[in-house]
């Protein structure tokens, strides 16, 4: 089979498209065909960062199809379509080719009429994006129709693809939710994933722009760069709101006014969904997938969020357009559709 493959740690020249033997399902684990791969700013810098294996297939997040099961797996057979998250965290083989084996949790079945495109654009983004959600101390800890009814929901940075999935989720689960965005380009995208107000960046008077849509303060803050915004955050924010960060944008630190934070019992919640552990990733995949049945997370420039595509063997470039910032969620295509 096609993968790719690297060996040393650097740039996206140390990825190399090679033939691989196809490996055999160990207890627990399937074989997915992979039909599409796709590609998180974490796939970069997992492979700037070192090589944990003396070969790495990089690339958690993909979608295909159940080719073999191994020992003592139940609800997955050979034929079923799937979406997958963290193919390889703390393995050596992820999405980025032609078959991949993985824990049987970690591929889910996908409901009918749901394409590979959505399939392989869920994973990290929509699972950050469940976990942001979902970590206020009033609750929920669950998404469904309704879980954030008369809440309302700051997701800064909404036309990125976290943010995309924290407004198609956020919408889904019945908040108001408030975008900002950088241009009216984006404003567009986060419009069309179904956010209710939009608010431009950089602007002097942001605060009083998002004060006028919730005077009574922000309930949950889905937030891209804490550095850059964690003075606008508090001031915006409710009693007792979340702040829910999950990158590192524009700064590495955060000063963050205390008093202000602690007379409204904010909460500020770091959210990385390699480490938030398997209740966290159960509860997203359920709701998840859910929301999938539902019809609440299309993806496409018409749904908010734009689709890069590349083949399998430049999956170099494909690195480089998410590392160079590619507005919308960058996708490979491993195989065909059947």
């Amino acid at each position: 089979m096609k993968a790719i493959v690297y060996s040393e740690s650097g740039a996206s020249s140390v990825l190399s498209l090679a033939e691989r033997e196809v490996a055999e399902p160990g207890p627990g684990e399937v074989r997915v065909r992979i039909t599409v791969s796709g590609v998180n700013p974490t796939d970069w810098k997992a492979r700037a960062a070192g090589v944990p294996f003396p070969e790495v297939v990089p690339n958690q997040d993909g979608a295909g199809i159940i080719d073999a099961v191994g020992d003592g797996v139940t609800g997955l057979q050979p034929g079923d379509r799937v979406w997958i998250y963290l193919a390889a965290h703390g393995r050596p083989t992820g999405t980025a080719q032609e078959f991949a084996v993985l824990p049987a949790e970690r591929a889910v079945p996908l409901p009918e009429g749901i394409g590979f495109d959505v399939a392989a654009s869920l994973g990290v983004p929509a699972m950050t994006a469940h976990r942001a959600l979902t970590v206020h101390e009033s609750g929920p800890a669950r998404l469904a129709p309704g879980a954030l009814a008369d809440r309302t929901v700051l997701v800064q940075g909404g036309a990125g693809a976290v943010g995309h999935a924290a407004i198609q989720l956020a919408a889904w689960a019945g908040a108001t939710v408030i975008a900002t965005v950088s241009s009216d380009a984006k404003a567009e995208l986060a419009r069309a994933a179904g956010a209710h107000h939009i608010v431009r960046y950089p602007d002097d008077a942001e605060a009083d722009r998002i004060r006028e849509i919730a005077p009574d303060g922000v309930d949950h803050i889905v937030e891209v760069s804490p550095a850059q915004n964690a003075a606008l955050d508090v001031e915006v924010a409710a009693n007792h709101a979340s702040i829910a960060y999950y990158a590192n944008n524009n700064g590495e630190e955060i000063t963050v006014p205390i008093v202000a934070s602690f007379a409204k019992n904010i909460r500020w919640q770091g959210v990385l969904v390699y480490t938030e552990g398997e209740p966290a990733h159960q509860a997203a995949v359920k709701d998840i997938t859910e929301a999938l049945r539902d019809g609440a997370l299309p993806v496409g420039e018409a749904a908010g969020l734009p689709l890069t595509w590349f083949e399998l063997a430049d999956t170099a470039a494909a690195h480089d357009a998410v590392e160079d910032g590619a507005t919308g969620k960058v996708l490979i295509r491993v195989a065909a559709e059947d």
